[in-house]
């Protein structure tokens, strides 16, 4: 179980790498930001800027290990650069596992029934959002992540990920076809494939549609870079970051068609936002036949679509004090995990999760995916970036990535940072 400190872990099979970056990006953006906006912005013409933007980043700012940057130019700043979306990243993971928690309460809670007999979904939430509301919980799935964390990459990360990733296609399919069979569930479907042209002419539309793409791959922090470090060398990182943008899209896609279809059915507000999980639909599986066994479907898939992002996220905080410590990774496994629960602990009330995310995700997180490209693209060299891509890669990139990486990516990153300050976040 222990990783020597000479010898660095790393994916064993491209399968294995490209299974742990859909678990990093496949989260709640997926599961519940991704349905109601695009609904709000143009439903299926919502899609045009969406897949625009998200094969532009997944093609540039998704190819590349931050840590590899800073190393390889030595720069003195660099390491204190990186301090950023470390923090960034590490505020988001303590966020993370109280969600994470709430999702392991909801499902015990429809295995034990207490959350169908509850008179009022919105009580029963909040009090698992309460202060120190859901500590067994929140414990029980840093637990999970600490235990998969300390088998290290390819014992541990790359594993877990190729049991639950499949497990979560599978499930939300398998819900498909049980909402397809609900009445009323057309008007969800009509809802989301309808396309509204006159949105493309409204620029939040794009805004958002941008948010939604950058967020949704994880750009935001640095989980991707470092998982992008533990590469070897013959691992073909661009075909890895096309299969990404793939399944990350089809996780969307087909959380939409699940939920929105599913609330419309029971005349809900598919708009209704984070409640949308706890809530809302919570409120849905009550008066659905055979409800329950939908309820325990769903919420074992956000399960396993969530802890493969949590191990993604605190593995950011652990390889950066293993790497630059220089200790041992059990210790520093162990130690980012209690950390991580101690300060958990005082923000398990939503509001302030709310604000503690809020201020991560507009200003840290964003500045971090900035610094990162600057520093790959810029600091590094394109040209060198761009070598280091195709290592490992049956094919090359074209002539438009020099510029579209070191221009291109590196202004819609800090665009997202300005942006999101301006509006409040928008992802």
């Amino acid at each position: 179980m222990e990783q020597s400190l000479n010898k660095r872990d790393s994916f064993t099979s491209n399968l294995g790498f490209i299974l742990s970056c859909v678990g990093s990006a496949v989260g709640m953006g997926n599961i519940w930001l991704f349905p109601y906006r695009i609904g709000q912005y143009g439903g299926a013409a919502f899609l045009i800027p969406y897949l625009i933007f998200i094969v532009l980043l997944g093609s540039t700012g998704l190819m590349g290990a931050f840590d590899k940057a800073l190393q390889t130019k030595g720069k003195k700043g660099g390491k204190v650069l990186g301090v950023i979306p470390v923090v960034g990243t590490f505020i988001i993971a303590i966020g993370y596992a109280i969600v994470v928690g709430w999702f392991i309460r909801f499902l015990v809670g429809y295995i034990t029934g207490s959350a169908l007999t509850a008179t009022d979904s919105g009580v029963y939430f909040g009090q698992i959002a309460g202060s120190f509301g859901s500590v067994p919980w929140h414990f029980l799935a840093l637990a999970i992540v600490l235990i998969v964390s300390l088998f290290g990459i390819s014992s541990g990360i790359e594993k877990i990920n190729k049991v639950m990733m499949p497990a979560f296609y599978v499930l939300f399919l398998i819900l498909l076809g049980r909402v397809c069979t609900l009445d009323g569930a057309i008007d969800g479907f009509k809802y989301l494939c309808i396309p509204k042209w006159e949105f493309l002419s409204q620029p939040k539309t794009w805004i958002y549609a941008l948010g939604q793409a950058f967020f949704s791959l994880s750009l935001s922090g640095s989980g991707m870079l470092v998982y992008g470090s533990y590469l070897r060398k013959d691992n073909d990182v661009i075909d890895g970051a096309r299969k990404t943008v793939l399944f990350d899209t089809i996780a969307a896609l087909t959380a939409a068609l699940v939920i929105i279809p599913s609330v419309f059915a029971f005349g809900l507000d598919p708009a209704s936002g984070p409640p949308l999980l706890f809530i809302t639909l919570p409120s849905v599986f009550k008066v659905m036949p055979f409800g329950r066994v939908f309820a325990i479907l769903f919420f074992i898939s956000l399960i396993c679509a969530s802890i493969t992002t949590l191990v993604c996220l605190l593995e950011v905080p652990i390889e950066a004090i293993q790497n630059n410590l220089h200790i041992d990774r059990k210790i520093a496994v162990i130690g980012v995990c209690i950390v991580a629960f101690a300060i958990g602990l005082f923000v398990e009330d939503g509001n302030v999760l709310g604000t503690l995310l809020d201020f991560s995700s507009i200003y840290i997180a964003p500045l971090g995916a900035f610094i990162a490209g600057v520093m790959f693209f810029w600091v590094i060299g394109v040209d060198k970036a761009k070598a280091e891509i195709e290592t490992g890669s049956s094919k090359t990139l074209g002539s438009w990535f020099k510029p579209t990486a070191k221009y291109v990516y590196v202004f819609i990153s800090i665009f997202v940072f300005v942006v999101g300050i301006m509006l409040g976040g928008i992802g």
